[in-house]
């Protein structure tokens, strides 16, 4: 009901559950070229429901029946927001370009086996997602555990992982990837003179979190503000932490497994820069990237995107750029700036340093600069910061 399940599922007999699967077969056959989608039978909440799910496929795009009745013409149809409509001629020429490569992550790799996925791996990724295939990882045989979750192509005589199940499910993904790391580079002073590197490896839920949890403990500061005639003082952060994990998510969802570079994190005293390659899908590019109301786009992974979200680590659905502003607007920081260049060969997010918290952190390393040489005594200099935490 207005685009929401209304809970509890009816759910469906038996004798209706048979008849959607062969009108399914029957609407399948009425495709060009063919398609199946996977269907599987659920008991959820006592009731027998019906899952289809639609993978994208190999032979992309398919037409299908403009009617049911024998004998009618086939089109493309496409989906505009909330509608499906027959496809344009503009329409038809961007599926055939989307249709030129099947995307890089759902593609087989050829230089890799079965044995380069990890049991332990994807069984941590059920329980984190709840799936209910954690509760068969032990009895179903790896390799129709791995089929199930769309993790293998090929004959079954000689499967091959799929891009996807290397990026999440192996230990050293690098070894397939090289450079799908991301790299932190925190520099100390203005000048970049003096800096520190850390690179991150491992699948790529695992390098995320890492990043993340590094970033929230070793650069994210919280301030505190007096105000006179105000019981509560003001809290503020030098960057707020949910804009910066929208907008590394961002980069590692939309960056190209292709392509020999690493994320890069780049953090200053005023400013943390995200850069990622290449740049954004059409229609985003240098022209309307700083835009506040952005047109919907294309992604780049997004079999990688499915599962992202499964971690709640992106919720996709275009809503990564209005967080960002709103958790922007509550810090009372600066706003974030994109850049990109005419041929979409990089993608760049800069996120400012609260203009408080810089002043805050210049005065603290001068008071620690002179009570460290003598020229301050400890007292004066706690005084000072009083001083400076009032104003």
């Amino acid at each position: 009901k207005h685009g929401l399940p209304c809970f509890p599922p009816a759910g469906l007999l038996p004798a209706e559950i048979a008849a959607i699967q062969n009108e399914l077969l029957t609407l399948s056959h009425k495709m060009k070229p063919e398609y199946h989608p996977v269907v599987e039978v659920t008991l959820y909440e006592g009731k027998d429901i019906l899952i289809i799910w639609v993978p994208g496929g190999n032979q992309r795009p398919y037409k299908c029946a403009v009617s049911l009745a024998k004998g009618m013409e086939y089109a493309y149809y496409v989906r505009h927001q909330a509608a499906t409509k027959r496809a344009s001629v503009t329409d038809e020429h961007e599926l055939m370009k989307l249709a030129d490569h099947i995307p890089f992550d759902d593609r087989a790799n050829h230089h890799a086996s079965l044995d380069n996925l990890n049991v332990r791996l994807i069984e941590e990724h059920l329980i984190a997602t709840d799936s209910t295939l954690a509760k068969e990882v032990s009895s179903m045989p790896f390799q129709e555990l791995c089929l199930v979750m769309n993790l293998l192509e090929g004959p079954l005589e000689r499967v091959r992982p799929k891009n996807i199940g290397l990026l999440l499910f192996n230990s050293e993904p690098q070894r397939y990837f090289p450079r799908t790391t991301i790299d932190i580079v925190e520099f100390k002073d203005e000048a970049g003179d003096a800096f520190e590197e850390k690179i991150l490896t491992g699948p790529v839920p695992a390098q995320v979190r890492s990043a993340l949890g590094y970033l929230k403990n070793a650069v994210i500061k919280e301030f505190v503000r007096k105000v006179p005639g105000q019981a509560e003082a003001d809290r503020f952060y030098n960057y707020p932490y949910e804009a910066l994990e929208e907008l590394l998510v961002n980069a590692v969802y939309h960056r190209s497994y292709q392509v020999r570079e690493p994320v890069e994190v780049r953090v200053s005293p005023q400013k943390i820069v995200i850069l990622s390659y290449p740049g954004p899908m059409p229609p985003l590019g240098k022209s309307n990237i700083n835009k506040r109301f952005l047109p919907a786009h294309c992604y780049r992974n997004s079999r990688l995107g499915d599962f992202l979200k499964e971690l709640h680590l992106t919720e996709g659905r275009g809503t990564g750029f209005p967080k960002i502003r709103r958790a922007i607007r509550l810090n009372g920081s600066p706003r974030v700036t994109y850049e990109t260049d005419e041929d979409r060969t990089y993608f760049m997010a800069t996120l400012k340093c609260h203009p408080q918290a810089r002043a805050a952190s210049r005065t603290s390393a001068t008071i620690s600069s002179a009570t460290r040489s003598g020229g301050m005594s400890e007292k004066m200099s706690e005084k000072m910061s009083e001083k400076m935490s009032e104003k």
